[in-house]
């Protein structure tokens, strides 16, 4: 899979750079501290939509609070 130059996370755009020792940054600069690497531009892609993914459902569950039943 090839990744796009205008890659997405869940509809955030995701920022590119490279790292001194090579490896590439993905960050998606409207959820803050969704930042990732990877030995490949596809590697940082990948970590960085496992991260966005896991910070809108922690998002979405601060709010929520269980009820008895």
């Amino acid at each position: 899979m090839k990744v796009p130059p205008q890659a997405k996370a869940f509809g955030h755009k995701v920022v590119f750079s490279r790292a001194r020792d090579g490896r590439w940054i993905a960050d998606v600069p409207a959820l803050p501290l969704v930042t990732a690497f990877g030995f490949t531009r596809k590697e940082a892609l990948a970590a960085v939509q496992m991260l966005a993914l896991k910070a809108i459902v922690d998002r979405m569950g601060s709010g929520w609070r269980a009820t008895s039943t």
